[in-house]
């Protein structure tokens, strides 16, 4: 059957593309290897009926695409964990501290902490996040890693370590792997303080839960969405581009919009587009982490002070609370392959013995625990986009780009991720095929 558009993908951006185009009037077909749509978002409920997320949670209040399209669905957005009173724990080999500054640090650390977040600030003003490839230093910026650029502005270890223990808890990657210009980029697109402002990236959250916008948006396109139907070729021409399903089964579509994720989409054979954008979308990588997300019955954390989030240097690299007595967590990359090799009967028991380090006994007892491996997902192969030394420059200014009939969306054709970045360049998409008739 010929259709006018076939959308790749039903995550957040896919399924932003498709509403778009299916309100103009296109024929538009999404086609979905799970059996949900979703991708990255994820959630359930504990009997009592509060969501525990297992993905993609919080948005932040820069996050503009996302926030217009919550409005338009009529969804509810509330304060995140990001005010949620009381202290920050911070958990490491050595020690254990609760506030700042950290456990490690000593005279004069903290004061060059807060000046080495302003020149960071300032850089990155420099930077057009849209095009940071035109910047005058690019190449010396992308080669340098964001830990480097410390040392070189004489940050001493300890000050290091904890914008690395930061950056770990993104589940990103180590800043000792994280190109400078790919995070100056990060900041430029949504600036405040430091090199990462959590108010304007995780200040929000959608009150039913961040898969409910996917799923308001699936009932909205109903039977223009197909489940279980994993692409495994396309072919790309003018007017005429056909796509194979693994069963072998054969669509057609003037347009092909791809919003699978960069490592799923390295499975599809691809013809019909030039090969130096095949090698862009193919250079790019996300990093590979997994959500650990334990249910109590009351947010016992409180009762020392503190708020539930957490820096770390276990296999856990950061808890927060996401719901009323609900803990998540993330497990960074580096620490990715420890969880893997840990037998998975004992993966929730030593992942709840390091909260209960930071928190107490009674972290050792949850109502119930859910744990995603999304960078060994099939469908996903990763949790946030990751940028090496080198990588901005090698994937180049094709990144996010379209090569019209074929297009891309996704969060990692974003400056960063984030489900800012799946919908933003979901209803881009949307927009240039609009456009293009």
């Amino acid at each position: 059957m010929h259709h006018d558009v076939i959308v790749l993908g039903a995550g957040l951006a896919g399924l932003a593309a498709a509403r778009d185009l299916a309100a103009a009037g296109t024929d538009v077909l999404v086609l979905e290897a799970r059996d949900r749509v979703g991708g990255r978002v994820e959630q359930t409920r504990t009997p009592d009926g509060r969501t525990v997320q297992l993905g993609g949670e919080v948005v932040g209040r820069a996050h503009t695409a996302y926030l217009q399209l919550a409005g338009e669905l009529g969804l509810e957005l509330v304060a995140s964990y990001v005010a949620e009173p009381g202290r920050i724990t911070r958990s490491t080999p050595e020690g254990l501290s609760a506030g700042e500054p950290p456990h490690w640090f000593g005279p004069g650390d903290m004061t060059r902490h807060e000046q080495l977040g302003k020149e960071f600030a300032e850089l990155a003003a420099t930077v057009d996040p849209a095009d940071p490839w035109s910047h005058p230093d690019a190449i010396a910026l992308d080669r340098l890693s964001v830990a480097d650029w410390l040392r070189s502005r004489h940050a001493a270890p300890a000050v290091v370590r904890l914008w690395d223990l930061g950056q770990l808890a993104l589940a990103g990657g180590s800043y000792e792997r994280i190109s400078l210009l790919a995070a100056l980029r990060k900041s430029a697109a949504v600036p405040g303080t430091g090199d990462y402002d959590y108010d304007n990236w995780e200040g929000l959250r959608l009150a039913a839960g961040s898969a409910t916008l996917a799923e308001v948006l699936g009932r909205e396109l109903g039977p223009r969405i197909r489940l279980g139907s994993p692409v495994a070729a396309l072919d790309i021409r003018p007017g005429h581009c056909t796509v194979r399903l693994v069963t072998g089964e054969v669509l057609t579509a003037a347009a092909v919009v791809s919003a699978l994720p960069v490592g799923p989409l390295r499975s599809v054979a691809v013809t019909g587009v030039s090969d130096a954008r095949l090698a862009s979308l193919h250079r790019q990588r996300q990093a590979t982490a997994a959500k650990f997300a334990a249910v109590y019955d009351r947010p016992f954390w409180r009762a020392d002070g503190l708020n539930g989030l957490s820096e770390a240097e276990g296999v856990l690299g950061s808890t927060w609370p996401q719901n009323e007595g609900v803990l998540s967590a993330l497990v960074p990359p580096e620490r990715y392959g420890v969880l893997l090799g840990t037998p998975p009967h004992l993966r929730t028991p030593e992942l709840l013995a390091e909260m209960a380090v930071m928190f107490g006994e009674e972290a050792l007892r949850p109502t119930a625990c859910h744990l995603r491996l999304w960078g060994t997902d099939p469908w996903t192969q990763g949790y946030v986009t990751q940028w090496p030394p080198g990588e901005v420059m090698a994937v180049g200014p094709l990144h996010g780009t379209h090569e019209p009939p074929f297009y891309v969306c996704g969060s990692d054709q974003w400056v960063a991720g984030y489900m800012e970045g799946a919908v933003r360049t979901g209803r881009a998409a949307a927009e240039e095929v609009l456009r293009r008739g």
